[in-house]
């Protein structure tokens, strides 16, 4: 089983996500565990803050260090007795951005995900350190080359496309695209001949044809074309 712990300030978030399709059938298996941490939980502030102004001056908030730290520690000591092996998560648009090969190592590598979903400005420099200190390995992350409003999506965006590299999750491993040779080639299904205001829309002859040997090379044309494009 592959643990993803995730820290938020919108616990409820994710439940939509998580708890539908192939996502919820993997924890219903046990394959995968997700657990949300509350951050305003691990607060001292009677208001529950978890954020304050930065210093240097700069617009926005940035999460404190206090509950951050106790979250993760939270977290941490009730791995500590499995031995889990580790890896935190704290996303950044700075960070290195996130791709298939990395889902399917980690996938491989670790039994615990760690998630550190910031908003506004970001969170306390100092958790790297706290963290570091803790002999955990910390990776700043980055699902795009864009900015969001905060973690939460590019935590859903990591448990999904870690999961489907678990064993058993899928079904089968060739429902893996990346094992299969159709990673966006044009795909089609019934009905053969589609009508639609006067026009009709067919599909290749080849793809109907029974000839794998040509069905392979339409789709290598197709592979090539794409990469070409990029």
């Amino acid at each position: 089983m592959t643990r993803f712990d995730i820290i938020t300030i919108f616990p409820k978030i994710f439940d939509s996500y998580f708890n539908e399709s192939i996502i919820w059938r993997a924890q219903k298996l046990g394959k995968i565990k997700i657990n949300i941490v509350d951050l305003r939980k691990f607060s001292t502030d009677r208001h529950k803050k978890i954020d304050d102004k930065p210093y240097g001056g700069g617009p926005g908030m940035v999460f404190k260090i206090e509950p951050l730290a106790r979250a993760v520690e939270s977290i941490k000591l009730k791995a500590k007795s499995q031995k889990l092996k580790t890896k935190v998560i704290l996303f950044s648009p700075a960070g290195e951005q996130f791709n298939s090969k990395m889902a399917a190592e980690w996938a491989r590598k670790y039994d615990q995900i760690i998630m550190i979903a910031g908003r506004y400005e970001g969170v306390d420099e100092r958790i790297k350190k706290i963290i570091g200190n803790w002999k955990l390995k910390i990776e700043n992350l980055s699902i795009g080359p864009y900015v969001l409003t905060g973690g939460e999506l590019p935590v859903m965006v990591v448990v999904d496309a870690v999961s489907r590299h678990i064993s058993g999750v899928l079904g089968k491993n060739e429902s893996l695209e990346e094992e299969r040779l159709g990673v966006g080639v044009p795909i089609y299904t019934r009905p053969e001949i589609f009508k639609w205001k006067g026009k009709k829309y067919i599909v290749p002859k080849v793809l109907l044809s029974g000839n794998h040997k040509k069905i392979e090379m339409w789709k290598m044309h197709h592979k090539r074309k794409m990469k070409r494009e990029k």
